[in-house]
């Protein structure tokens, strides 16, 4: 399998603005192509938010050339192939992976929905229930509607603040010319990349690929706005619900994904958080026991970031929890990381990284995420050159900008007991 400094990642941006990325693999069975175009939640306004969510679900409700659901999904399985999408705040994307000898036949799919969605009314109005159904389950899942909750804290009522899904109440209003008006803006030759891997002919991939995008629309780009930061004290947000735990995120604002800094941060995200032998894992689930689950990481995107804790601990100790995690914060930011455990969390990193790189779907988000939001791919023997270079200094230089109380912000799902005392636990 090509990877390593092996892996050779080609990418073509045609005179439309089109970029492909393609990345032949020898020793795969397999092929994948992703598509992805720069439309998000943060390409939205307050009274279509949701609706770059809604609308990647109407790519999969018929096109001019399958104009049934069931005609899409029947020919997807017919070939064997996974597939499936998925909306962020930046990005959106569309993929599908299957032998390699059903490239053809995936390029062809995938490009259909992408260039040829009907968006039928008969077909919005049903798929209205479905996404209310889904928020409504996202919803029932603490663990994942605590994110929500933080992401709102931190940036309020700005695109970078709002649910990728929306609100309720605006999916249900959504008509046929909100998809339309909203794909001619964004879903464009200059916003969009293709990428395939695994075992492929380049030239014929190239070919294809070509011919089935060649209806993309060539009108100009539409933006958004940036981001807005700003805090100056720590934050608390608090979601009233019944559960057996307390769920919670605990986290800073950080860097953006263009910051020289971030092979820095990903070292100490992982000492704190990235594994079982890291700090956190070890001072609340081994000597504490008081969680099952928790992990530190960070989320990078064009003009902001965010590191952060989340875990889910027991609902009688909940202050004492949010406190081990601050001290492990503070550590950092007192004492270097010690020879030892810096080379066992950049051995760590590295190794999850090519472990990351084992199959073509893999690969092509991989080629692809980086391409979306900053333009370039970058190796994998790069990216991990540059986590070998990382110091312990370093480390606590980064430790010491993020790790104070101006950028501190706590989210938490359960039943507080005392608000007053976890706000004032609330700092570093």
């Amino acid at each position: 399998m090509l990877i390593s400094s092996d892996m050779n990642f080609k990418k073509t941006t045609l005179k439309n603005g089109l970029r492909i990325i393609t990345v032949p693999m020898k020793d795969t069975p397999t092929a994948t192509v992703l598509v992805l175009v720069e439309a998000g939640s943060k390409y939205e306004t307050k009274d279509i938010n949701g609706l770059s969510h809604f609308l990647e679900h109407m790519c999969f409700k018929g096109t001019t050339n399958r104009p049934k659901a069931s005609d899409i999904s029947r020919e997807l399985d017919s070939l064997g192939a996974q597939y499936n999408a998925f909306t962020s705040q930046e990005f959106t994307g569309y993929y599908a992976k299957a032998q390699s000898k059903k490239l053809p036949q995936l390029i062809d799919i995938i490009a259909d929905m992408y260039v040829n969605p009907i968006f039928d009314e008969k077909e919005i109005e049903k798929e209205k229930g479905v996404i209310v159904e889904e928020i409504n389950m996202y919803e029932d899942m603490p663990q994942r509607h605590v994110q929500e909750i933080f992401t709102h804290l931190l940036y309020g009522d700005q695109p970078a603040g709002w649910d990728i899904a929306g609100p309720k109440e605006i999916v249900r209003a959504m008509t046929r010319n909100h998809f339309v008006n909203y794909r001619e803006k964004h879903y464009v030759t200059k916003g969009t990349i293709v990428i395939v891997a695994g075992k492929i002919n380049e030239a014929a991939v190239h070919k294809q690929i070509l011919k089935a995008f060649e209806k993309t629309s060539s009108a100009e780009k539409n933006g958004k706005l940036p981001v807005k930061e700003k805090q100056n004290a720590p934050a608390l947000a608090i979601k009233e619900k019944k559960t057996d735990q307390m769920h919670l995120v605990l986290g800073v604002r950080s860097y953006d994904v263009f910051d020289k800094k971030l092979a820095t941060l990903k070292v100490l995200s992982s000492a704190l958080g990235g594994g079982m032998s890291s700090r956190l894992f070890y001072r609340m689930r081994d000597q504490m026991g008081v969680c099952y689950y928790v992990r530190a990481g960070s989320d990078e995107f064009t003009d902001h970031g965010v590191f952060s804790v989340a875990a889910g601990v027991d609902k009688t100790r909940l202050i004492e929890s949010v406190r081990a995690i601050l001290e492990e914060c503070r550590k950092f930011v007192d004492e270097p990381l010690s020879v030892a455990e810096l080379r066992k969390t950049k051995d760590y990193l590295i190794g999850n990284l090519y472990l990351g790189l084992e199959s073509s779907d893999e690969i092509a988000e991989f080629a692809g995420m980086q391409e979306v939001l900053k333009r370039e791919v970058k190796k994998p023997d790069e990216l991990a050159s540059k986590i070998e270079k990382v110091t312990a200094r370093d480390v606590q230089k980064v430790a010491r900008e993020l790790f104070q109380n101006k950028r501190l912000n706590l989210a938490v799902i359960g039943d507080v007991k005392d608000k007053i005392a976890l706000k004032k636990a609330l700092k570093f």
